[in-house]
């Protein structure tokens, strides 16, 4: 069974108010391409198909166009998406009925029918175009470890996760007495992953140990984490795709999908389709320089037609020159790169100073007001943010952008 895995495409995310759909599009034509290429029996998408838990009407019809082209460009081959941290899961299944019907399925939320836990909504058949069963996906969307569904009702809120998993793999063995492959979609942290250019303060992570999923599947289609990755500790079983594009400056890695081949009693076999990005993220110069040194090399580096967005990244004594904004425009002026952001390097701090818990003023840039909000409120409460709250809060951020377009 060949499996492209990809997660974590944050439609609809902007960089410092600059809006990135000319990326995002180009991200999924290049999809649509891969598909047609390599011809997979599914595509897994593990969470974060979009940035916020209300995309605009722009990502949202994104979404929908990409997903029908990369459907037509390989017609027999399942789609599986389920949401993630940044999802909201009931809006993102709504019209799952409707995808039902190019064989896209949507899972956005765990379900009960008749107090029964609905496992057949979770485990999808993949099939060829000659109806032949070729493996099975199980795809679970995000949720929080003490929030999975109470499969047995003295189960500690703390190993409900854990139990969750041995049981729906279970179900799946009932139903593939062939031994065919079995892959299993999940969006979290895993522990001893590469978190490279992940805030970790975003989205409320909290580690889950891979032994707790166990071994009855071949392959772990893991969302969240965006740096590509292959768990150590997972026999080669267990992956990260990472993020497709990157969403901040920090997340300077090669970034892809994978395609993964999945054959009888064998590990699985990985290629990586890396994705070219129109409008890529610079951070000049790569080591902290003094002003005027800085605003030489970003002279220097780059071209009047190269597209981009500029970190500028600065040695200072104290505060950020009060004319360093100006002076970097003014050299990009006529050049097709933006100015977003200043990474500022403290001369006259020690390397072994303890870091402070603090957000710095560029990180309350990169992330949004929901996020800094989830982050206070799981500070304060130890829990997550309740979704009404969420609504309250996008609703009034949205009627403040609106205003300010006026």
């Amino acid at each position: 069974m060949k499996i492209l895995h990809t997660s974590d495409w944050h439609l609809g995310h902007t960089l410092y108010d600059f809006e990135r759909s000319e990326e995002q599009k180009s991200f999924l034509d290049q999809l649509r391409l891969i598909v047609e290429n390599e011809k997979p029996d599914a595509m897994v998408v593990s969470g974060d198909v979009f940035h916020t838990t209300t995309p605009s009407a722009t990502a949202q019809r994104m979404y929908t166009d990409g997903i029908i082209k990369i459907h037509q460009a390989c017609p027999s081959m399942s789609i599986i998406i389920t949401a993630g941290n940044h999802d909201s899961s009931s809006k993102l299944e709504i019209n799952s009925r409707l995808w039902d019907i190019i064989n896209v399925k949507v899972i956005g939320t765990f379900e009960y029918v008749s107090q029964n836990f609905n496992f057949d909504k979770h485990i999808i058949e993949i099939k060829n175009p000659a109806g032949e069963l070729q493996g099975f996906v199980v795809a679970i969307p995000h949720s929080y470890p003490n929030n999975f569904p109470i499969l047995k009702s003295e189960t500690p809120r703390e190993k409900r996760q854990e139990y969750f998993f041995k049981q729906i793999l279970e179900e799946v063995k009932l139903r593939n007495p062939n031994h065919l492959p079995v892959v299993l979609m999940a969006h979290l942290s895993a522990t001893g992953c590469d978190i490279t250019g992940h805030n970790e303060t975003v989205g409320g992570i909290e580690y889950v140990d891979i032994q707790e999923f166990g071994n009855a599947f071949d392959y772990l289609a893991l969302g969240h984490i965006h740096c590509p990755q292959t768990l150590k500790n997972s026999n080669g079983k267990a992956r990260y795709c990472g993020s497709p594009l990157a969403v901040s400056f920090d997340e300077n890695y090669p970034h892809s999908v994978t395609i993964v081949e999945l054959n009888k009693n064998e590990s699985p076999i990985f290629e990586y389709k890396y994705i070219t990005n129109p409008k890529p993220l610079f951070t000049i110069p790569k080591e902290p320089a003094l002003l005027e040194d800085a605003l030489q090399q970003l002279d220097k580096n780059i071209g009047n037609d190269e597209k981009g967005y500029i970190r500028l990244n600065l040695l200072i004594d104290d505060y950020l020159p009060i004319d360093a904004k100006e002076k970097a425009s003014e050299i990009l002026r006529n050049k097709q790169a933006k100015l977003c952001t200043f990474k500022l390097n403290y001369a006259y701090k020690s390397i072994d100073e303890p870091q402070s818990n603090k957000l710095t003023l560029e990180q309350i840039q990169e992330i949004s007001p929901i996020d800094i909000a989830q982050m206070f409120y799981e500070q304060k409460y130890g829990k997550e943010l309740p979704e009404d709250h969420k609504r309250c809060l996008e609703m009034a951020i949205n009627q403040v952008k609106e205003e300010g377009q006026e």
